[in-house]
């Protein structure tokens, strides 16, 4: 079967959260944050390159290592992490990459002559008297930099303001001189947040983290991660600095919102913070986001989804689909590993990744993968017990007689197979006890047409959920 386009669409053993997109010499580069594998805190690894062809997106390739977070001043233990990164094309043709890592509030910058080299410490951003900023009386603690340069001028945003904090004022908007460091406009607010919202119209969707930056034609397009967390929205202006509107969601990492297949606040996925931005691929737009492995807030996969910019400028949101770098939907036939699930969830609800009890005592179903952090460990579904459901989307279905499905784990029961999360059940197939991986099948035919698959775990015990295939 010819390589299809999933999500997540690095490998299954990569977390590359925090994504910024952007196409150099017809090349797709991913510059992002990096966690491990069962992670304990945020960004715990170094800064790697991934790329792809503009013209197939389901071919990614690791370009190495771009920084260690031994290269941050004074890091030798590794104390301090790298969170997430952006990349601008300066006016000599070389790569800045700004950053922040976890233990200063200030920006650090480096620079590489290619856009997926290893990249040297370059300076600090700074004012024309050389006080970092962040440093200086009055300045808000400096995150998440996404970066815009137009002729000699850089348009930097960044900001971190959680629900209630009055000491943080909003996504900020820095211009920088030809250099790429030193500040000639100083920060002002863009983009609001929560405590200072009132008549702004970003009310229930105000800043919090993840400033982005894009340019479609005169309008400026503020991408950012609301006080929900798990929600990417944006805003607009035809100015860089001032009088953004807000214009929508574009995505949620639990699909909060669409009402296109399920009630609209009903999550169906584990979600949690979100951060990523929008790029023009060969005529195609495209968000790129983040899902939550692992059971954990610590071990994010990089994800992606078509979507359109509508000629008012607005963008509708997008579901969640497993086939997003995929040029339509995967074809119904054949092995497909579990972890490329869009929807998993079970009777108890939550929108959130580890902020229920029920994750504490393991109730819930997550992905994640045997090995240790960088072990080519193929991903897998685990905790499957009483009620867990895994969705995947879309499929074009024709001629579909039997459905297989590779499972492992103490417990007995059956795998009920839908083409919707409420719909009819198609066919059951039934597992037992087993500790390695095994494969049950039943006689279950998918009626031809583009489909979503549903499989609900019905019994006793939790299992292991490798992969299912269609014939």
């Amino acid at each position: 079967m010819k390589k299809q386009g999933v999500n997540p669409y690095l490998p299954s053993w990569e977390y590359i959260p925090d994504g910024e997109p952007y196409v150099f010499n017809d090349r797709v580069y991913v510059y992002g944050s990096h966690d491990r594998a069962n992670g304990y805190a945020y960004c715990l690894n170094d800064y790697v390159g991934w790329s792809a062809s503009v013209d197939d997106l389901s071919d990614w390739c690791y370009e190495g290592v771009l920084l260690e977070a031994t290269d941050v001043e004074d890091n030798a233990d590794r104390d301090s992490c790298l969170y997430a990164p952006d990349v601008a094309v300066g006016p000599d043709g070389r790569y800045y990459l700004y950053y922040v890592d976890s233990k200063r509030s200030i920006v650090s910058v480096a620079v590489c002559d290619t856009p997926a080299g290893r990249y040297q410490f370059y300076g600090y951003v700074q004012y024309a008297d050389g006080t970092y900023l962040g440093n200086r009386e009055g300045d808000e603690p400096q995150f998440d930099p996404g970066v815009l340069r137009e002729g000699d001028w850089t348009y930097l945003y960044t900001g971190f303001c959680g629900k209630g904090d009055r000491s943080r004022s909003g996504a900020m908007a820095t211009v920088l001189g030809p250099d790429m460091l030193t500040i000639i406009e100083a920060p002002v607010i863009v983009v609001p947040s929560e405590p200072y919202s009132a008549g702004s119209g970003f009310e229930g969707f105000e800043f919090f983290e993840a400033p982005s930056i894009r340019k479609h034609g005169d309008t400026y397009y503020f991408v950012y991660s609301s006080i929900s967390m798990h929600e990417l929205c944006y805003a607009t202006s035809k100015h860089p600095t001032k009088d953004f509107k807000y214009g929508g969601v574009i995505i949620s990492n639990c699909d909060m919102h669409i009402s296109s297949y399920k009630p609209a606040n009903k999550p169906m996925f584990y979600g949690g913070n979100n951060h990523g931005s929008i790029v023009e691929i060969k005529g195609q737009w495209y968000i790129f986001y983040h899902r939550h492995t692992n059971g954990t807030n610590f071990s994010r996969q990089a994800c992606l989804e078509k979507i359109q910019i509508l000629p008012d400028g607005t963008i509708p949101q997008v579901e969640l689909t497993s086939c997003g770098p995929n040029d339509g939907p995967l074809q119904g036939v054949g092995e497909y590993p579990t972890y490329i699930a869009c929807n998993l969830f079970c009777d108890e609800e939550s929108v959130y990744t580890d902020f229920s009890a029920s994750w504490m005592n393991n109730q819930f179903p997550k992905i994640t993968q045997d090995g240790r952090d960088g072990d080519e460990e193929i991903g897998y579904i685990a905790n499957m017990k009483n009620s867990a459901t895994a969705g995947f989307k879309y499929f074009d279905c024709k001629g579909i007689n039997k459905v297989k499905i590779k499972a492992r784990g103490y417990a007995t029961g059956n795998f009920e197979v839908k083409t919707a999360w409420d719909g009819d059940v198609l066919g059951s197939i039934p597992i037992g006890f087993s500790n390695v991986w095994k494969e049950y099948s039943a006689d279950i035919t998918i009626p031809d047409g583009v489909h979503a698959l549903y499989f609900t775990f019905k019994g006793d015990g939790s299992c292991h959920f490798a992969s299912f295939t269609l014939e």
